[in-house]
């Protein structure tokens, strides 16, 4: 490879099309380097502040060379380091180099080649491993014409979609789940590339070179020996039973593996080029030191926006690599891969360290979480910690550091991930300088940790306090007491334990003796009345409760709110802020800890007390109200488990409060149209309840056991049959002699009664999932079997399948189930194809990204289109060209600017943004996620308004269909989707299938939004146009009367949706008069002047179009 250095100077803000830089922004300036590859003949241009070491990446990933590892850049004689920029060697000028392979670099080449061409295999895709996903958005869009000619409607074509999407099926099929085309051809480069028998190659062949022996199966059948040597790869003479090493004829030398294999077989050369580049890679590093790299990246300069966004795209790979290497090491740990430390200790005390990652498991070691509660405790306060993580690297404040943290939760046991801090593992000093050790009995504070935590504190809302030692010597802190401050071999300051980030939760509180929750008598004064209504303080499993970020912040501004500035001083000193001058509230996290902490005031204690008791009260009658109005106006419209546990946290409350929800659903008026949110909540108690108990459950199956297991598990749980054993024995070698032994006492092979998995029954298990709900979520479950499940909360089966799947980690084979048997058991051991880990880590975001972007959303709802143009095409030049930020970011990025452009009329730009976003959440979300569902809705309006109207139909059953397997068909996303349905069918004058959908939407929007609301006029309406072009005046009349009056209602005679609906009416009035005379005068066989028949008018594209747009709320905005 040859690399040669241009003098290219490219000074501005960006592309021409921005315009310039806006008031604000930083102009980059950028060197760029051009990069010639002599063997490839490429060119690209590169920015001169990039590293040796991104440019070798780039190259790994770019499509021609991605087959290339074993190569560096020099100048001159001398090898360019990897962590040098381009931009800083003088005089660079032509002088690449050829590596060298060496026996390591040989097996990552190999290695690297196999990811390659593994890449062609869908296996990954469908595991959702190895950087690999499922899309397919071109199973439906692929292979249609451009515009569809109006002639073809109302032509044979059939557009009746498959019967379980039809309004009213019960069926939820799961086999059209994962469409395969029938003409898919699977791609395939080699049938066998493995490590050769002859390997390690004798003495006086590695005296050639010789490095490793390769045998190769090609498509044709035909058997090759390739020698991988230091200088390349070629071909020997070798066969199977005869080793001769010496070259073959013809004699091809190649750097590459790929590049041979190109040559000699015409198999790989055909599908060489189908390689997939973006797909799963391997380290071509060795052991890396992990936290180096994460605080270098973090320590990188950030003045100027060029040096942010390069810091940000480091922080971010550098983060990514973490947490899959994470992954892989917690899975490894789990399955016994891993020598532990203390391999003497219980396996749930071991500890690991792997690939410079230091890992534990999720239990009570040595009881230090005993007075917190024990292993529940444990378990929860590693994921308090990484929120804790998360929130203060959010701060990014300079000179203050966390650890890489990673939660992998595998078979049933939760592993922590962590970077290794520089020295902690020498006992021979004390290291921690800061907070406590031992639950508050010795504690210590220093100056620079104080300095830094105070920084945060404002965005964090941490109170700076003072507690007393074991000397009652007063200490202050700025963080909980058992945040650990430690100053690394490194020199850094690293915080540690942050599980107390955020306050107490006081509603939810814990208590030894497993009793119900009792107040202390001087302490029940200060619950306020509004806590003691809805019961609280509950009794919680552990004391690691705690209020979240988005509580806090809504509180606080509740109580600005709440006072007028006439007396905002007072009120700051009435509520405990920091400051007089404004609202500043802050919370100190030690405040109702019973683990020893003691305070030297009682007074502050009393105020913070007292404010957290107002936090939590706030909670239930501000936040939780707030919920249910959102829902019940649809501003926020869950479908399933993860989107209304995002709904929740928006607004603040956490899960454990789904109970309270639950019981507060019943007194909202117009509780009717929040069912929908009734059964999602219920399904979610019930999901998370069985996730608890399967996570117990899993940690008695022997490995061999698993799939027996989970499926009884999952039998005892979904299945209507009254036998749930397996059908055969778990134990494949010994199952013949177990049943020869067995057959005459008249038996059948089963399950071993040793096991305590095998001992489940269905009467066993909801037994616990009702004990569950009722302990955690405080919301008392009326079934004792999916069926009354399935009868008293239309909770789907499938529905429930699916999120155990997703929060448990089951991978189940494609098929369709048929829960409703009652001789048979829904699932076998071979339904179980595998478990997958849970990973919760860290999402890095681009601050400027961010910014840009939420003003784009303010300056699309101040109607200034051009402006946010320019806006959201800099967000995604940052999030797609520099940061390659999480791909969610770039899918709402396009999905924004897809919408402006069908705003702006600009259909065909629109269309394609809009399917790159849907191939973001096919990928990122997944195929069946509600967000990749409403990017289906969208897609296939923007497909109608170009002309392609069959492909919209089918995307729009696509979407029904996915719809229907997440949250059912009671659903105000299904009238949606069904009024759309009947709009398109309407337009392909379908009349009779598009008047199915059309009813569907209107007894969907009836029960949802009410029979007095402007959608239900509307759905009226739209069943009036499709009857009057049937020919069915009669019906028309009455669906238009009913929209008339809800128009003259809700908006009043003198509305223009009330005039258009009054002048439709009349002429729907005059075309049944004429209708009826015609009919008298056929029938009455009289002679006289010809009457003319009623016009029929054929609903133009146009027409449907903005009905369209009116359905799914698309408005135009005006120019300024």
């Amino acid at each position: 490879h040859g690399v040669s250095a241009g003098g290219d100077t490219n000074r501005g803000g960006g592309p021409d099309w921005l315009g310039g830089p806006h008031p604000g922004q930083v102009a980059v300036d950028t060197q760029i380097i051009s990069v010639f590859l002599r063997l490839t003949l490429l060119l690209s241009q590169v920015s001169g502040q990039t590293l040796v070491s991104e440019l070798h990446q780039r190259l790994m990933d770019h499509q021609v060379t991605c087959h290339r590892t074993c190569f560096s850049l020099h100048f001159g004689p001398i090898r360019i380091d990897g962590r040098t920029e381009l931009g800083s060697v003088p005089g660079m000028k032509d002088g690449g180099a050829l590596m060298n392979y060496s026996v390591r670099d040989a097996r990552l080449h190999l290695r690297h080649v196999g990811d390659l061409f593994r890449s062609l295999d869908a296996a990954d895709a469908y595991d959702g491993v190895n950087g690999r996903s499922l899309s397919y958005l071109t199973f439906y869009t692929s292979g249609h014409e451009g515009k569809e000619s109006v002639s073809k409607r109302g032509s044979c074509v059939d557009h009746r979609p498959p019967d379980h999407v039809l309004p009213g099926c019960k069926d939820r099929p799961l086999t059209p789940l994962q469409p395969v085309r029938d003409d898919r051809k699977w791609i395939q480069c080699l049938r066998v590339l493995n490590m050769s028998s002859w390997n390690p190659p004798p003495g006086n062949r590695k005296m050639h070179g010789d490095l490793l022996y390769l045998s190769v199966l090609t498509l044709e059948d035909k058997e090759l020996n390739i020698t991988s040597s230091t200088r390349g790869f070629y071909l020997n003479q070798s066969t199977a039973f005869v080793f001769n090493p010496k070259p073959a004829v013809p004699r091809i030398l190649c750097h590459s593996l790929v590049d041979l294999l190109s040559q000699i077989t015409p198999g790989s050369s055909s599908s060489a080029v189908h390689l997939d580049c973006d797909g799963p890679k391997s380290s071509v590093s060795g052991s890396r030191d992990w936290n180096e790299e994460l605080q270098g990246s973090r320590e990188l300069p950030r003045n100027s926006l060029q040096e942010r966004l390069l810091r940000d795209q480091t922080v971010f790979k550098t983060s990514s690599d973490f947490v899959a290497v994470a992954t892989r090491g917690a899975v490894a740990v789990i399955d016994g891969s891993v020598m532990p430390l203390n391999p003497s200790d219980p396996p749930h005390m071991q500890m690991f360290i792997w690939k410079n990652l230091f890992f534990s498991l999720g239990f009570d070691v040595s009881e230090h979480y005993q007075s917190l509660g024990g292993d529940a405790a444990a378990h929860a306060a590693a994921l308090c910690d990484l929120r804790g993580v998360e929130a203060y690297t959010r701060v990014d404040t300079p000179g203050l550091h966390t650890l890489g943290t990673a939660l992998v939760d595998y078979k049933g046991i939760r592993v922590i991930a962590q970077i290794l801090v520089p020295g902690i593992l020498e006992k021979n000093q004390d290291q921690v300088v800061y907070g406590s050790n031992d639950c508050g009995a010795t504690v210590s504070t220093h100056p620079r940790f104080l300095e830094l935590l105070d920084k945060t504190s404002k965005s964090l809302r941490v109170q700076r306090h003072l507690v007393l030692d074991q000397n009652n010597v007063s200490v202050e802190l700025c963080s909980a007491v058992e945040t650990k401050g430690i100053v690394g071999n490194d020199g850094r300051c690293y915080i540690l334990d942050l599980l107390r980030t955020f306050p107490p939760d006081l509603n939810f509180q814990f208590s030894a003796s497993g009793e119900t929750m009792r107040v202390k008598e001087e302490e029940e004064e200060e619950v306020p009345e509004e806590c003691r209504r809805f019961g609280f303080p509950w009794r919680h499993r552990h004391s690691l409760a705690s209020l979240r970020a988005e509580l806090l912040e809504a509180f606080t501004e509740q109580q600005v709110n709440a006072d007028t500035r006439r007396v905002v001083s007072e009120a700051c000193r009435a509520v405990g802020s920091v400051r007089d001058s404004d609202f500043d509230l802050r919370f100190n996290p030690d405040v109702f800890v019973f683990t020893g902490v003691r305070f030297p005031s009682d007074a502050e204690t009393r105020t913070q007390r007292k404010l957290l008791w107002d936090a939590a009260a706030s909670l239930l009658t501000n936040q939780i109200p707030a919920l249910l109005r959102s829902c019940l106006v649809q501003s926020s419209v869950p479908m399933d488990g993860s989107t209304l546990t995002s709904v929740l946290h928006q607004h603040g409350v956490n899960v454990r409060y789904l109970g309270v929800v639950l019981k507060e659903l019943h007194r909202v008026e117009g509780s009717q149209r929040l069912d929908h949110i009734k059964r999602i909540s219920i399904s979610e108690v019930l999901s998370r309840s069985v996730k608890h108990i399967f996570r117990v459950f899993l940690q008695d199956v022997e490995p061999a056991a698993f799939s027996a297991a989970v499926s009884h598990f999952l039998n005892c749980l979904l299945s209507s049959s009254t036998c749930v054993l397996l059908d055969s024995c778990s134990d494949e070698l010994h199952a013949r002699r177990r049943y020869r032994r067995r057959r005459s006492q008249g038996s059948r092979p089963g399950l071993s009664t040793e096991c305590l998995w095998a001992r489940l029954t269905p009467t066993d298990l909801w037994t616990r999932i009702r004990t569950e709900a009722e302990d955690y979520y405080h919301y008392t479950i009326h079934s004792k079997s999916m069926d009354d499940v399935v009868e008293k909360y239309g909770v789907q089966r499938i529905s429930m399948l699916r999120e155990i799947s997703m929060k448990t980690g089951i991978q189940v084979r494609l098929r369709d189930y048929v829960f409703d048997s009652r001789h048979r058991p829904v699932f076998v051991e071979d339904d179980i194809v595998n478990m997958f880990p849970v990973v919760k880590h860290l999402r890095h975001t681009c601050t400027d990204a961010s910014r840009l972007m939420q003003r784009a959303q303010v300056v699309v709802q101040q109607g200034e289109r051009s402006h946010t143009h320019t806006h959201v095409h800099l967000q995604e030049v940052l999030l797609l060209r520099h940061i390659l930020s999480s791909f969610s970011d770039v899918a709402a990025c396009l999905r924004l600017l897809g919408r402006l452009s069908y705003i702006l009329e600009d259909h065909v730009d629109a269309l394609s943004l809009q399917e790159r976003a849907v191939m973001c959440s096919e990928r990122v979300h997944g195929v069946d996620h509600p967000q990749t569902i409403e990017d289906y809705t969208y897609l296939a309006l923007y497909y109608f308004s170009g002309g392609q109207h069959s492909t919209s139909l089918q995307l729009l059953y696509r979407a029904r269909y996915l719809t229907l397997l997440v949250s059912g068909e009671d659903h105000p996303q299904v009238a949606l989707l069904d009024s759309m349905l009947g709009l398109v069918l309407h337009g392909l004058m379908d009349h009779e299938l598009s008047l199915k959908f059309l009813h569907s939407a209107l007894c969907l929007t009836s029960k949802y939004h009410g029979v007095t609301s402007l959608r239900h006029a509307h759905s009226h309406h739209l069943l009036a146009t499709v009857y009057e072009a049937k020919g069915d005046f009669r019906s028309a009349l009455k669906h238009e009367n009913e929209a008339f009056q809800i128009y003259k209602v809700q908006v009043g005679e003198n509305h223009t949706s009330t005039k258009e609906s009054s002048e439709y009416l009349k002429d729907l009035t005059q075309q049944a008069v004429l209708l009826q005379k015609s009919i008298s005068h056929l029938y009455s066989n009289t002679d006289g002047a010809c009457i003319p028949p009623p016009q029929i008018f054929t609903p133009s594209f146009p027409t449907i179009l903005q009905q369209l747009n009116l359905t799914c709320g698309v408005v135009l905005i005006p120019l300024r």
